[in-house]
């Protein structure tokens, strides 16, 4: 039977992450939270539910899910997010495609992607891999593949998708369920510098 390792990184969601973490271990087999230097109670409260990797500084996203990927366990992974916007009991269908042997990256697709920063490098990415969105941080992935992406890049929008496809990778879509945060948005300013990354890759 095929394990399942959920990365899940966390910056101050001490008021977030519990009710997360209670639904996401009905659907694994190893949690795996990578606490970026949080102020706050993050790691105490996770530690009742996950094994903990704490950053000594804020590292960012990016810094946070290679740990996760080097530290998994186990053949699958997913990664989510540790503000209860993605759905746990969504994990079932994610994980699916790969279980079957049909892809080796699933995508959770959101029905609305926000930004319109993100919906242009989800245009642009589109050139090289067909996905309705490329921005999304739920997704399941096999180890094997996650371990050798590099990730360049201000954050995982578009590059995610386009270095598995230098390694010949299957991407799935598959549609997932939203859940509304009261977690402020802030203006995505390294989609700007993103753009220029995912150009490059292009010419690479």
């Amino acid at each position: 039977m095929v394990k399942i390792s959920a990365v899940i990184p966390a910056f101050n969601e001490e008021n977030r992450i519990e009710s997360v973490l209670k639904k996401t271990q009905g659907f694994v087999d190893e949690i795996i939270v990578i606490d970026d230097a949080s102020t706050d109670n993050t790691a105490m409260v996770a530690k009742g539910y996950a094994r903990v990797l704490r950053n000594k500084k804020n590292m960012g996203y990016i810094y946070c899910i290679k740990k996760g990927f080097k530290a998994a366990r186990n053949e699958i992974i997913v990664t989510l997010d540790a503000d209860g916007e993605h759905d746990p009991s969504d994990i079932p269908r994610l994980v699916k495609p790969l279980v079957e042997k049909q892809g080796d990256l699933v995508l959770g697709i959101r029905e609305n992607i926000p930004r319109v920063s993100e919906r242009f490098i989800c245009w642009v990415t589109n050139f090289k891999v067909k996905t309705k969105d490329c921005g999304t941080g739920f997704r399941a992935i096999r180890k094997n593949l996650a371990v050798k992406l590099s990730l360049c890049g201000k954050c995982t929008c578009g590059i995610f998708v386009l270095e598995t496809f230098y390694y010949n990778a299957r991407v799935v879509d598959v549609t997932i369920k939203i859940r509304k945060t009261n977690k402020k948005r802030k203006i995505a300013y390294e989609h700007f510098i993103q753009i220029f990354y995912i150009i490059r890759f292009f010419f690479n």
